[in-house]
């Protein structure tokens, strides 16, 4: 017998407003910047908003990879509170890279931003968020980062 065949399911988006960032500098890895993420909507099958609270934790490395892991939460349109921890890297052309770094549009086609988003919540009728495997595809822009997520079938 061979394992199920893998599919993802498109199942929302999430826009995340983003602040300025900071960095904390070189730190013997690479260069450690931390991004608030202050607000933005979550639209597909699921309906909410992004709450103003959390950050993107980000590692430059020297040849531009960015390790990347965002912790944050959402409000659904009735009510329910969703912590998100997103893992993943963006990698790209350095010029590129550098280009976003300044906030200047990149086509998010030539970029490979790729997370692992997890979620956590107390309200019965999102469990299922907890129960299947969920991966997205983003885009960096200069105020926002869009999430596509899809869940593993």
């Amino acid at each position: 017998m061979t394992a199920p065949t893998l599919e993802t399911k498109y199942v929302f988006t999430v826009t995340a407003q983003i602040g300025e960032v900071v960095t904390a500098g070189e730190t013997g890895i690479g260069v450690r910047r931390i991004i608030p993420i202050i607000g933005g909507e979550v639209k597909g099958a699921i309906i909410g908003k992004v709450l103003p609270l959390g950050a993107d934790f980000q590692t430059v490395r020297p040849n531009e990879l960015i390790d990347l892991e965002a912790r944050y939460a959402f409000e659904t349109d009735d009510g329910a509170t969703v912590y998100v921890e997103n893992k993943g890297i963006r990698f790209g052309p350095v010029d590129l890279l550098k280009k976003l770094k300044r906030g200047e549009a990149v086509d998010p086609k030539l970029i490979y931003f790729r997370t692992v988003p997890k979620f956590e919540t107390g309200h019965e009728k999102y469990r299922w968020l907890m129960q299947h495997i969920f991966v997205a595809s983003a885009a960096r822009h200069a105020d926002r980062v869009i999430i596509d997520v899809h869940q593993v079938m």
